[in-house]
């Protein structure tokens, strides 16, 4: 079987398994954080606990107490919170390796925005999420972790400059994936290397008879409200490349930005309801307004947005030297072009669906992967074939490859094709 549609199933599997442990970590995530803010507490509890809380669910009753430091002793079992966020991770490394490394010169890489060989974006891609975790951890265990607060916008602010570095660097799409992906490399690891191991000292102090020291809760807590503040926006970014509305703006890290405030407002809202402090339904109109700001973001460039030379990456020469490329390239122009270029023809469509654009020879030479799967394996589009083929081929454009569109008559050449061919649109 063709390695390309083995590897297209395998970043199927990958990413059904990402949204399955997803789903398991955030849902426990934020019933945990529901249930520590609505706890009863009594100043002077007869079991020693901090807060107790009765729940009902699926037809049985729940009394669940909490102990600040530990319980008085150690009980026989104790079930750990934590491989949910581990395979999470995993699942969301390996969807990344699989589709923006093994597929770097088309997703990783705009030569528009900076010229990188594949290995160069790959390590760029690597090294940003080690050092954005250190440099966060540092912040964390320096007298900062004493001001909440503080902490807090100076995480905002190396997210905000995350964003803007990654817009700087790979394409649009990922440069927003990446925050994502650096967001939630920050949110594992205080997991991994803070919350549980802090945990296991707790536990290790229990067995062995001594007094758990109440720094290790207080530490883990710390971390885990970031956590908290920090998972919708990571959720935003991870959905954000099938949107280009939202990564193809040329303001694409200004929205990143405002998507870390709206995961405040909307968490703020509900922590403060949970903790039994009434409904801010201010933090509504905030977060409607912010999205309003996102919204106007992504589109105000389109109108005056400068036509950038689009040039083929030494990778996809191949294709475009290929004999029968200018056939696959008229038929791809007459057929697709409606939708995918920069200026959409088709009406309902503010910009090209996918962030695919197929209006010039270079972009359809680094597209051939996907235009391949879509197109050469697809029953439905290989009965078609003899009729595709039936066209005659294109005179060469030599502006195409160096950056050229024929846009002034991509609605004539898609309009002539319907008549001549309609069983092909």
């Amino acid at each position: 079987m063709d390695t390309t549609i083995l590897l297209h199933w395998a970043e199927f599997a990958v990413r059904w398994l990402h949204v399955i442990t997803a789903i398991a970590w955030i849902g426990s995530s934020f019933y945990f954080i529901a249930l520590d803010l609505g706890l009863v507490r009594d100043p002077r509890p007869a079991s020693g606990a901090d807060g107790e809380e009765w729940q009902v669910h699926g037809g049985g009753f729940y009394h669940i107490q909490k102990y600040m430091v530990a319980p008085s002793q150690m009980p026989e079992h104790l079930t750990w919170f934590k491989w949910e966020s581990y395979w999470t991770w995993l699942s969301g490394f390996a969807l990344l390796v699989l589709v923006y490394w093994v597929g770097a010169e088309l997703y990783l890489i705009d030569w528009t925005v900076m010229e990188l060989a594949p290995w160069q974006a790959i390590g760029l891609s690597a090294l940003s999420l080690v050092v954005g975790w250190v440099i966060y951890d540092l912040l964390c265990k320096s007298r900062l972790g004493d001001s909440p607060t503080v902490l807090m916008l100076l995480l905002f602010a190396l997210l905000v400059v995350m964003a803007w570095g990654y817009t700087q660097v790979f394409s649009g799409r990922a440069a927003l994936l990446h925050l994502g992906a650096f967001t939630a490399t920050i949110m594992t690891a205080n997991v991994a290397i803070i919350i549980i191991p802090n945990q296991k000292i707790v536990v290790a102090d229990l067995k062995a008879g001594r007094t758990p020291d109440p720094k290790y809760g207080k530490i883990a807590k710390l971390r885990s409200t970031h956590n908290n503040y920090l998972t919708l926006p990571v959720i935003f970014l991870m959905l954000s490349n099938h949107y280009p509305l939202a990564f193809a703006s040329e303001f694409n890290w200004l929205i990143a930005a405002l998507v870390f405030l709206m995961g405040v407002t909307i968490r703020h809202f509900f922590n403060t309801m949970h903790a039994r402090g009434g409904y801010r339904w201010w933090t509504w109109g905030a977060t409607a307004a912010i999205f309003g700001a996102i919204v106007w973001l992504s589109v105000v460039p389109l109108a005056d947005a400068p036509q950038q030379e689009v040039r083929v990456n030494p990778a996809f020469q191949p294709f475009v030297e290929h004999d029968d490329f200018l056939q696959v390239a008229d038929i791809i122009m007459a057929r697709c072009s409606m939708c995918h270029a920069e200026e959409v023809y088709w009406p309902g469509l503010a910009v090209a669906p996918g962030g695919v654009m197929l209006d010039s020879e270079a972009r359809i030479a680094s597209h051939a992967r996907d235009i391949y799967l879509q197109a050469g394996v697809d029953p439905r589009h290989a009965a078609r074939q003899p009729v595709l083929h039936r066209r005659g081929r294109a005179r060469r454009d030599p502006g195409m490859v160096s950056g050229g569109h024929r846009r002034r008559d991509l609605r004539k050449k898609a309009r002539r094709a319907e008549c001549r061919h309609p069983e092909t649109t």
